[in-house]
């Protein structure tokens, strides 16, 4: 379009802005703003017209976008799978809801920035600043009504009023707190607890099988779950990762610590198996010093001392596992863990 086609009265007026130029006297003069430059759309009512349609073009494919969101979550099934290359066979239903969510998404971005470049007032100006500081006057204004207003509330003389309303403004917040009980059931005692009880058998991981101290080889490690714990049980994982034990027979006179000594049998020691710093699986045992390594972070323990802690970051000894042998000769557990498995948390003990 040339500066023919558009009317005399849209044309760019010239400005003679007045440029201060720096001198010896004063070297950081304010340059002021440069011309400002009209847009073509601040000159042609066509052009702002296109960009208007444009931008409501934008606008309405984010409003088609999200009704497709939602017919995607309506209609597509959640087991659907489709081949989209590169990425190869994905969820359908992700994939459409991903694609539908993010073009809605930028559209209006998209759309709210095409205004704002073209048709939105993009004039410089300056404003100097000024002092931010209220008056003297009107801060003695301020500070007169305030003590009139409370004079006039007589919060001071009306102490049951006052001492009422307190108490309102006081447990009001606690309406919130009672809607945090929809986060989820409370965790009760059952950190503290394992499937472990009198009587239970304990059960190789490897061969499934009840467990005699005959198994046990002196400097083995064995590892067991409790009796009844199976892999296609629901809450498997749940419980294993409290339930899970190691078991290793040493020479009596080996072992050091007297209540370890109480509850093993015959030199064969139970502990859990979860590190008590994260909670890792412990499957590393060095034969020559009954030491136990964490791979994760190196926490060591030795199982000749009450797994106590001998290097790496764990802060406790793991739990020890108290057991015998029933009428048929088989190990069992005379109890649970007395104090929780894993990592520490603030009520441990």
């Amino acid at each position: 379009m040339s500066s023919q086609d558009i009317p005399e009265e849209n044309l760019p007026a010239e400005q003679d802005a007045h440029v201060a130029l720096a001198d010896e006297k004063d070297p950081f003069a304010d340059p002021g703003l440069p011309p400002h430059e009209h847009r073509i759309q601040d000159i042609d009512e066509r052009a702002a017209k296109r960009s208007e349609r444009a931008v409501a073009l934008l606008f309405t494919v984010s409003m088609l976008a999200t009704i497709g969101f939602i017919a995607s979550f309506v209609a597509i099934p959640v087991d659907k799978s489709v081949f989209i290359f590169p990425l190869g066979h994905i969820s359908a239903l992700n994939f459409a809801l991903g694609v539908t969510l993010g073009l809605a998404l930028f559209c209006i971005g998209a759309g709210a920035v095409h205004w704002a470049r073209t048709l939105m007032s993009d004039v410089e100006v300056a404003d100097d600043r000024h002092p931010i500081e209220a008056a003297p006057e009107v801060k003695a204004k301020v500070m007169a009504d305030f003590r009139q207003g409370a004079k006039e509330s007589a919060l001071g003389r009306r102490k049951l009023i006052r001492n009422t309303m307190f108490g309102a403004l006081a447990l009001v917040p606690l309406s919130g707190v009672v809607l945090l009980r929809d986060l989820g059931p409370l965790p009760g005692t059952k950190l503290r607890h394992t499937l472990w009880s009198k009587g239970k058998l304990l059960v190789n991981m490897n061969t499934n099988e009840p467990l005699r101290p005959s198994d046990v080889a002196v400097g083995s490690l064995t590892f067991a779950k409790p009796e009844g714990l199976e892999e296609h049980d629901h809450d498997f994982h749940n419980e294993i990762a409290k339930a899970a034990l190691m078991i290793v027979r040493l020479q009596p006179g080996d072992i050091k610590d007297k209540r370890e000594l109480e509850w093993s049998h015959e030199g064969i020691v139970a502990y859990s198996k979860i590190c008590t710093h994260v909670g890792c699986p412990i499957s590393l045992y060095e034969q020559q010093t009954h030491h136990v390594l964490c791979p994760c972070h190196q926490s060591t323990f030795d199982l000749s001392d009450g797994a106590r802690v001998i290097f790496g970051p764990a802060g406790h000894a793991l739990p020890q596992l108290r057991i015998g042998v029933n009428d048929e000769g088989y190990l069992e557990a005379l109890g649970d863990f007395e104090e929780p498995v894993g990592p520490a948390f603030w009520e441990r003990g």
